[in-house]
């Protein structure tokens, strides 16, 4: 293990806005049971995380500080806790560091076992650290909640996003075609992605009406009652952005799923075997190593724009 000097993290001693950010020294814990202490080849930014700095999942987060910052990576493995049956020191892995602890945004972090699959040796550390939260929530929605078959018709909100594009990928690879919305100016995008026909936001759910299997609501633009009118009879309408509101509609209904996303070892190898064979990919924007990674994240935030690609930090 390197020497604590020189182990760095992105953290942060309170909750508020980008300027809570610091790169500083930290001790790395020691794997628990069924924990990975993982050296950090390449993290990459969600939307979620500058909203799980706000404080804005404080229930699953806690108080305490200082607490590290990301949660997509990939990297090798480091070091094992007891009960780790599924991988050896010095795998190369994907994976997801928990809510309550974070810190994929540094050398060193904990993740646990069952948050983890291999890397695909043809797949680049880079690649492969965009694809945990997204690609894991579409797969999900799709696959799991959705029930997917080859021959059915789903139509996914902003098909540009990243877990928009994670579904339209995975979609066709499972034989589905595709539907979108999208902004008018990326309408030729998304048709090169592979979306069959692209709409506005603003579509009326009418002119859709009776089409979908699955509808993924990955966008926070469409109505559950819209969404409903765009169902074929047996169709499910899957949202992936909850709030408790939309699950107590849920309840209330078997077409409506409100996702909260789990960890899946086996969902996400199969996803890095899409991504390995080229059929599942999300576009960089930029790639930065972690001296100017705190920079970096705060011009992401401050300057958003749509459609923009995943922002990588990758290790000195």
């Amino acid at each position: 293990m390197a020497e604590t000097s020189t182990v760095r993290r992105i953290q942060y001693h309170e909750y508020g806005g980008p300027e809570v950010m610091r790169l500083e020294p930290f001790t790395p814990p020691v794997p628990k049971k069924g924990e990975l202490l993982v050296r950090v080849r390449a993290a990459a930014l969600n939307a979620m995380d500058a909203g799980i700095r706000a404080g804005r999942l404080k229930a699953l987060t806690g108080k305490r500080f200082p607490r590290g910052l990301g949660h997509d990576l990939s990297g090798i493995v480091e070091a094992t806790g007891p009960g780790v049956t599924r991988i050896e020191v010095g795998d190369e892995v994907v994976g997801f560091a928990a809510f309550k602890t974070a810190g994929a945004f540094g050398e060193l972090t904990i993740v646990a076992e069952e948050a983890c699959a291999a890397k695909p040796a043809g797949l680049s550390f880079e690649e492969a650290a965009t694809l945990p939260v997204p690609a894991g929530a579409a797969f999900q929605a799709l696959v799991v909640n959705g029930n997917l078959k080859a021959g059915q018709s789903v139509f996914v909100t902003g098909c540009l996003g990243a877990v928009g594009r994670s579904a339209v990928q995975i979609a066709l690879a499972r034989g589905a075609t595709v539907t979108g919305s999208a902004r008018d100016t990326a309408a030729d995008e998304a048709r090169a992605l592979g979306v069959g026909t692209v709409v506005g936001f603003d579509v009326a759910p009418s002119a859709l009406a009776g089409r979908f299997d699955v509808v993924l609501e990955s966008s926070g633009k469409l109505s559950y009652n819209d969404a409903k009118v765009m169902l074929k009879p047996g169709g499910k309408v899957v949202d992936v952005i909850p709030t408790p509101a939309k699950y107590l509609r849920a309840a209330l209904t078997r077409r409506y799923t409100v996702q909260a996303t789990k960890n899946d070892p086996a969902q996400l190898a199969e996803i890095l075997d899409l991504a390995a064979q080229g059929r599942l990919r999300l576009p960089i924007e930029r790639t930065v190593p972690l001296d100017q990674a705190v920079a970096a994240l705060t011009d992401h935030e401050l300057h958003p724009a749509p459609g923009r690609g995943k922002l990588v930090i990758t290790m000195n």
